[in-house]
C-alpha cells in the first residue's frame, strides 16, 4: 500500500487497483490451487508405492510362470529393460550431483550465502521434473533480492540458474542417456515433454521409461525393428 501510494503521487493510479486486488481471498485461492496440486502429487506417489510393492513380492512368482509356460522371451525381454531403467536412472542421479554442484559454484561466485543450501536443494528437486527446476531458482532468486535489496542482482540470479538448468537439463542430460540407454537423445526430451503433458508430473516422470520399454520391445520383434532404429541413438549399428 506504501508502494502504491508513492505511485499515485506520480500519477499512476493503477497501482492502488493493483493493491486492491492484494488481500486475504485471493492469497487463499493461490494456497488452495497449490495444496490440491500437492495433494495430488501424494495421492501418486502413494499409488505408485503401493504399484511397486506388490510388483516386486510377484516378480520371482511371476518369473516362474513364465518358465513354465515357455515365456522366455518375455523374461529376456524383461531384464533388458530393467537394466536399461536402472542405467538412466543411474544418470538422473548423476545429473542431479552435476546440477547441485552447478548451482553451489553460481552462487558462491555470485557471493549469495547458503550456497551448500543451494546446491543441495537443486539436486533433491531436481528429480522432479519442471516444477522441481522452477522451485530451485525461485528461492534463490527471493533470497538473492532480500540479501542483496536489488532486483537487478536477483534477475542476474535467475537468469544464471536457469541457464544452468536448460544446459544440464535440455542438453547435456538428454544427450548423456540417450547414449547410456541407446535412445536417441531427441525423442529422451520429447518423451519427458510429450508424457507430460498429457500427465502433468506424473507424466514427466514416466515419460522415458515408457521410451526405453517401447524401444526394448520393439528391438526384439522383426516386425517392429524399424520402430526401434527410430528410437535408437545409433540406429545405423543396429542392423542385427
Amino acid at each position: 500500500m506504501h508502494a502504491a501510494d508513492l505511485l499515485e503521487q506520480r500519477g499512476l493510479y493503477a497501482a492502488e487497483l493493483f493493491a486492491q486486488q492484494i488481500n486475504v481471498l485471493w492469497l487463499v485461492q493461490i494456497l488452495r490451487a497449490i495444496s490440491g496440486s500437492l495433494q495430488g502429487i501424494l495421492s501418486f506417489c502413494i499409488v505408485t508405492l503401493v504399484f511397486v510393492i506388490l510388483g516386486l513380492l510377484e516378480v520371482e512368482p511371476l518369473g516362474r510362470r513364465l518358465r513354465r509356460v515357455g515365456s522366455e522371451g518375455v523374461i529376456d525381454t524383461a531384464g533388458e529393460t530393467a537394466a536399461r531403467l536402472q542405467t538412466y536412472m543411474l544418470v538422473r542421479f548423476g545429473m542431479s550431483v552435476l546440477t547441485g554442484l552447478a548451482f553451489w559454484a553460481f552462487t558462491a561466485v555470485d557471493g549469495l550465502e547458503l550456497q551448500r543450501e543451494w546446491g543441495v536443494i537443486a539436486f533433491v528437486l531436481n528429480f522432479i521434473p519442471f516444477i522441481g527446476s522452477f522451485v530451485a531458482t525461485l528461492l534463490p532468486t527471493l533470497f538473492a533480492a532480500a540479501q542483496f535489496e536489488s532486483l537487478y542482482a536477483a534477475l542476474v540470479v535467475f537468469i544464471g540458474l536457469n541457464l544452468l538448468q536448460f544446459v544440464i537439463g535440455s542438453y547435456i542430460e538428454p544427450r548423456v542417456a540417450g547414449t547410456a540407454v541407446s535412445v536417441s537423445p531427441f525423442m529422451v526430451l520429447f518423451a519427458v515433454f510429450f508424457w507430460g503433458m498429457l500427465w502433468d508430473i506424473a507424466g514427466a516422470f514416466i515419460g522415458v521409461p515408457i521410451l526405453i520399454a517401447l524401444a526394448t520391445i520393439c528391438a526384439r520383434y522383426p516386425l517392429t525393428h524399424p520402430i526401434a532404429a527410430l528410437l535408437s541413438a545409433d540406429s545405423g549399428n543396429r542392423d542385427e
